[in-house]
């Protein structure tokens, strides 16, 4: 009871601290104008091109996966992969992360997979989106640093944090962090906690293995870089759909992308919030006024998310009849 207890809890403290992000961003907005720009401003052609290059991404994931599976003893098909790619998006929106686990549970299901190496697979591409997300962090270091400066360094003031190592006190606070650590080694082990990082680390190094196990090695790098160039254009196309951002570079886009992607990280359900932040705070460092900003990040999260609300359930809906119709 209390488990469900502290999961319905951290449910709503997401959900919450979403919301009150929200409610903070658009606390003084224009909605007159917002209403204007839906009627007669906003090119919804573009927006629906940016669904179809999202559609498209996922198909990349879609194949990507199939190709860590196979390593595991599995031949998946594409439609059912695919489907189970969707319904995780879709459950994701409900529960963040919940999509990985309800994807894995799906493949297990209908394509007799282990569960567990289905997991591992899933922390592997994890953990390619984030050494893709730190590659495209380092291209704008390298050729855009002047955003990033002014993104980070001119809007947080890091001068209390550079300070506080000066003094003895954190220093201190690691001694005795470490020192108990050495002292309860042996609890700790034996730990529940420490027995799921074990199973967590166990799945990863099973999922990892898969990779290097992959047939065709070079179509799986070539889809890597495929889903993260598809995100990108999903983002910049979204910019010729309004008469405030048709003017702004690609160089701008791929900025937006990446900071968007950043609030996505944010354990918040579909990145209500986080991502309306960052992308509403990178186009005003491009000049975008604060309140088109915010109609923007609006209407394209609110777009992007309601095509995965209908293909999820759409997949939700298929998967079973079809997978009837097969046996």
């Amino acid at each position: 009871m209390e488990t469900k207890f502290f999961k319905y809890a951290r449910f709503l403290l997401f959900l919450g601290s979403g919301l009150g992000i929200i409610w903070w961003l658009y606390r003084d907005q224009d909605w007159d104008k917002l209403r204007q720009v839906l009627v007669f401003d906003v090119n919804f052609w573009w927006i629906f091109a940016s669904l179809l290059i999202g559609l498209l991404s996922h198909v990349s994931r879609t194949i990507r996966w199939q190709m860590l599976i196979v390593p595991l003893g599995g031949r998946p098909g594409f439609v059912n992969t695919f489907l189970s790619v969707m319904i995780g998006y879709l459950a994701n929106l409900a529960i963040p992360r919940m999509g990985e686990v309800s994807r894995c549970a799906i493949m297990s299901k209908y394509g007799k997979l282990s569960f567990s190496g289905l997991i591992g697979t899933v922390i592997a591409e994890r953990f390619l989106d984030i050494v893709s997300l730190l590659i495209s962090l380092l291209i704008l270091f390298i050729f855009h640093f002047e955003f990033v400066n002014g993104f980070f360094i001119q809007s947080v003031d890091l001068s209390g944090l550079q300070n506080s190592f000066l003094t003895p006190i954190p220093y201190i606070v690691l001694f005795f962090i470490g020192a108990s650590f050495w002292l309860f080694k042996n609890k700790i082990k034996s730990s529940r906690f420490f027995y799921r990082i074990s199973g967590l680390w166990s799945k990863f190094r099973e999922g990892f293995l898969s990779f290097k196990n992959v047939e065709k090695k070079g179509w799986f790098i070539f889809h890597s870089l495929i889903i993260f160039l598809l995100y990108f254009l999903m983002m910049y196309v979204c910019f010729f759909a309004f008469p405030f951002t048709g003017h702004l570079t690609p160089m701008a886009g791929f900025s937006v992308f990446v900071f968007g992607t950043l609030g996505m990280v944010a354990p918040v359900q579909g990145g209500v919030g986080p991502w309306h932040f960052m992308v509403i705070t990178a186009l005003i460092a491009y000049g975008i006024p604060a309140g088109e900003a915010g109609i923007f990040a609006l209407i394209v999260h609110g777009a992007l998310n309601a095509m995965i609300v209908i293909a999820g359930l759409v997949s939700l809906l298929v998967l079973p009849f079809l997978n009837k119709i097969s046996t």
